[in-house]
């Protein structure tokens, strides 16, 4: 993509914690960026950029050759693609349409049939790394779709993360990032009990973190998520509303395989306790309040800056 004239004009759906990010980072390869939120406010640092705010998805889908979404939930995913004003009702012949949501892989299948009947394509890929990789462009990204398709988008996944791979036809983007949750909820569960052990026993949290972090325990979780419970920071990177949207997909898929995955299932259950208790839009580091609760320790449980 050398001249400014051979740059595709790029259409955005989603401009939220991660999108704005995430859609920042590719602008230098558009000719044009069109974009879109629900919260039109969202958009404006975009546009303070140079991006063109519009009014409904389909306005996306008439101007842009490669549209990328990154929404909320699996239904908000369906009334952008299929909706009225949705994406694929306006596409024009040729368009990829990039779903970087974490949905469903059947929402997925059905992306990229509709999309292939409109004379579109879809890829399918999800992202790992929360708000830091959005914003430091550090992103996992796991695709799923055809290679060829795959291969024009490339460029954009360069500039938005640190790894990126096909992982197999529509649907496959989905599957892998239902692996990443599964990691991921284990993971926070053992570092929060590691946390509240730590507490109990009197040691210094900072300490702790620094040492065992060095050893067979260090992980993305322990270096940047200890430290915000550390210092009772629950602003979400990612909110534990949307990790419960992750891990109810990936129990539904794995009760269609027919395979049990318990640890993941108390892990759900923990943070349920915390979305009855109106805690969804607390950050994932959160679950160390369900698990002080459990306790009768209750440290965090009437903090202020939540």
């Amino acid at each position: 993509m050398g001249t400014e004239h051979e740059k595709p004009v790029v259409g955005w759906v989603g401009t939220g914690v991660m999108g704005r990010w995430m859609c920042h980072h590719i602008m230098p390869m558009a000719s044009q960026m069109y974009v879109y939120n629900r919260t039109k406010s969202k958009t404006d640092p975009l546009v303070a950029d140079g991006a063109i705010a519009v009014d409904s998805p389909s306005q996306v889908a008439e101007k842009a050759s490669i549209v990328f979404t990154i929404v909320g939930h699996p239904s908000d995913v369906e009334q952008v693609y299929f909706g009225p004003g949705g994406l694929l009702r306006n596409a024009r012949k040729g368009t990829i349409f990039v779903d970087m949501t974490t949905t469903k892989p059947s929402l997925a299948k059905r992306i990229h049939e509709e999309a292939i009947a409109v004379g579109c394509e879809s890829i399918d890929a999800p992202v790992s790394g929360g708000d830091i990789g959005a914003r430091e462009a550090k992103l996992s990204i796991m695709a799923g779709g055809i290679e060829s398709a795959y291969r024009q988008i490339v460029p954009f996944f360069d500039l938005m993360g640190k790894s990126y791979a096909l992982q197999g036809g529509p649907g496959t983007g989905q599957h892998t990032k239902m692996c990443n949750q599964i990691v991921i909820a284990g993971t926070m569960i053992g570092v929060c009990e590691s946390l509240v052990y730590a507490r109990k026993a009197g040691l210094d949290g900072e300490k702790l973190v620094s040492t065992i972090g060095k050893g067979a325990a260090g992980c993305w979780t322990l270096d940047n998520l200890a430290p915000r419970v550390l210092q009772d920071n629950f602003k979400p990177g990612f909110m534990i509303d949307h990790f419960v949207k992750d891990m109810g997909i990936a129990l539904e898929e794995s009760r269609n395989m027919g395979i049990a995955l318990p640890g993941l299932a108390l892990v759900e259950q923990l943070y349920i306790s915390l979305q009855g208790a109106g805690k969804g839009t607390l950050g994932t580091q959160a679950l160390v309040i369900a698990l002080d609760n459990l306790n009768g320790l209750g440290n965090f449980i009437n903090i202020e800056n939540r």
